[in-house]
């Protein structure tokens, strides 16, 4: 009699595990619990769960290598990325791109230096160094199309030999405040954290949550000020103390040290080396004192998280077993139900948001033409200005000053205009993304109320506003073809110019050259800010029907497995029945002994 279970299937999955992780085994110390980890990724197997037991076995394979997961979080433009190559010593992450969220990149310890991708259809492969942005970056792999679940870069770092591993996720610190399926993923596996945070914002609402969910799980927090040679000293104590203010209300605990560094001064090799030093003792001391807890921390997390999960699977799976097949297809019937009309709502909303972006099109425009109105007139006096103090040199010469001068004057002003534009604009989509939010919220709400065992795997909540998705991809436009100019007739005037001192018809060319890099940099701000716009909203509609996809899995499964032991008779039910008994007592011993541990 078949009792939809597969015992050969599950041990064959185990001794694969097993074959593959004691291979590799670098701490004995750990053993038990990697074995306990594996354990749990057979059982997920058996269920066709492949979410558990990919977690399970991914944490097993670090817990037997006694590795422990320092993540470096934040906001975009905080330097993140540079901080890590700075402590690695080298420039290996790309830094500068905009990242996939879904893709942590691991740093770890090798004797050489290389990396690895794993994709969700397959094992670790190998791949250059110049190929990581390949994988990272949106440009290359937009919504993480190649479908990439893990990416290892092994570099021979000294700070990384005993365990420690740095984990480059800079979406934990952008999207959904933490909420993400990616970040919701991602921070059990936290064992320890750079925080990074900047002077202005020093930190923002979305860190905030971020942090104080990370704080929950661990005690071991880095606080740094990056970036802090582009700051005056007055700014940089105002940023700290209001850091440490709103960290210690929010965490209520101490915030004992926050460091002020340039990781790029650091990476460079010049400058202040301001809290550097301090920075890496922490980060030492961290090993030292706390190596080997966290890695047992990490596991006892892990057993119970997932302990926990596989446990609502299974009381899953008994009640299709005992309850009437038409009230499981009900339920089943229903959460479709809630998962359409959430889609159906969202292409509703489409419609209003649409609208609200030509509203917000319009306010770009207007706040561009009020800048122009309110620069131009300063600008050509600065330039008026700058021309006077040039020296009368060749006419070719003259003119390349000039247009740099030119370059300059825009310049200071397109881009703080270009900061203030990105805040107000940031603010106005919060607005419009606070329907979308809510609908997800009342979606998720709905959802839970049909005690599904689907639901194990969804956030709490969505925070109600929204940043923009994307960073901006403004580029001040130069026209460098027009400092040297290619044409031989346009040198050969201008060395006549010279020659004949007729300085000024450069000079009022100079002007109308000013007046096209004002009127062309101000449009590029303003199609940047609508691009972020439109790339933000289509992110965001993503993510939430991300959400709405797959959630009826667990008990479309667990209803076929109820048929076909019911086909099977009464004996194969009892079987089943017996079967899942049995799980559940393993599974709350597993979660009982990582409770003693800890």
């Amino acid at each position: 009699m078949n009792s939809g279970y597969t015992k050969d299937e599950g041990i064959r999955v185990a001794a694969s595990d097993e074959e593959r992780i004691t291979g590799s085994l670098e701490a004995p110390a750990f053993s038990l619990e990697a074995d306990n980890l594996l354990r749990i990724a057979t059982l997920a197997g058996a269920f066709n769960d492949d979410q558990i037991r990919d977690d399970a076995r991914s944490a097993a394979e670090r817990i037997a290598g006694g590795r422990f997961y320092v993540a470096c979080v934040g906001q975009f433009k905080r330097g993140k990325s540079t901080l890590l190559n700075a402590l690695i010593g080298e420039p290996i992450l790309p830094s500068g791109v905009i990242p996939v969220t879904a893709v942590p990149t691991i740093v770890r310890f090798g004797e050489r230096r290389q990396a690895r991708v794993r994709l969700r259809s397959g094992e670790w492969t190998d791949i250059g160094f110049g190929d990581i942005e390949e994988y990272v970056s949106e440009a290359r792999n937009p919504e993480n199309r190649k479908g990439v679940a893990a990416l290892e870069v092994f570099v021979p770092s000294p700070l990384l030999r005993e365990g420690m591993c740095f984990v480059d996720t800079p979406g934990l610190g952008s999207v959904f405040a933490g909420n993400t399926a990616a970040t919701h993923a991602f921070l059990p596996h936290i064992d320890a954290a750079i925080v990074v945070i900047g002077a202005d914002p020093p930190i923002a609402g979305d860190e905030l949550a971020l942090v104080e969910s990370v704080a929950k799980e661990i005690p071991d927090i880095l606080f740094v000020l990056n970036k802090a040679d582009r700051v005056t000293e007055h700014e940089r104590n105002a940023a700290i103390s209001f850091a440490r203010r709103v960290l210690e209300e929010r965490l209520q605990r101490p915030v004992r040290s926050i460091f002020e560094v340039s990781a790029l001064e650091q990476l460079d090799g010049h400058g202040s080396q301001r809290d550097w030093a301090q920075l890496w003792d922490s980060l030492e001391q961290l090993i030292r004192r706390s190596g080997q807890q966290l890695v047992r921390d990490a596991a006892d997390r892990s057993l119970r998280r997932l302990s926990s999960q596989l446990l609502t699977v299974v009381h899953e799976e008994r009640d299709a077993l005992t309850r009437p097949f038409e009230e499981s297809e009900e339920r089943i019937r229903q959460l479709r139900e809630v998962v359409s009309h959430a889609e159906q709502s969202l292409n509703d909303l489409g419609f209003l948001f649409s609208g609200e972006q030509q509203r917000l099109s319009k306010m770009f425009g207007d706040r561009r033409d009020s800048f122009l109105k309110s620069v131009r007139a300063t600008a050509h006096e600065d330039l008026k200005s700058a021309l006077a103090s040039l020296p009368r040199t060749s006419g070719p010469r003259y003119r390349r000053s000039a247009i740099r001068a030119a370059q300059d004057i825009i310049r200071r002003h397109t881009m703080p205009w270009l900061e203030v534009e990105q805040q107000n604009a940031e603010k106005a989509y919060c607005q419009i993304t606070k329907r979308f939010t809510e609908l997800a919220n009342d979606f998720l709400v709905s959802a839970r109320n049909l005690g599904s065992a689907d639901m194990a795997y969804l956030p709490q909540g969505l925070e109600s506003e929204q940043d923009f998705r994307v960073r901006s991809e403004f580029r001040f436009y130069e026209y460098l073809e027009l400092v040297s100019p290619a044409s031989p007739v346009r040198y050969a005037a201008d060395l006549i110019l010279g020659i004949l001192w007729a300085h000024r018809v450069i000079a009022a060319e100079a002007h109308e050259f000013l007046d096209r890099l004002l009127e062309t940099n101000s449009e590029r701000v303003r199609n940047d800010l609508e691009n972020r716009v439109t790339e933000s909203r289509r992110r965001l509609e993503a993510e939430i029907r991300a959400l709405l996809r797959g959630l009826s899995a667990v008990s479309e499964r667990a209803l076929a497995r109820a048929r076909t032991a019911h086909a099977a008779g009464t004996a194969a039910v009892a079987a089943s029945l017996q079967k899942l008994a049995n799980i559940e007592v393993e599974l709350t011993r597993l979660s009982s002994t990582s409770n003693r541990s800890s």
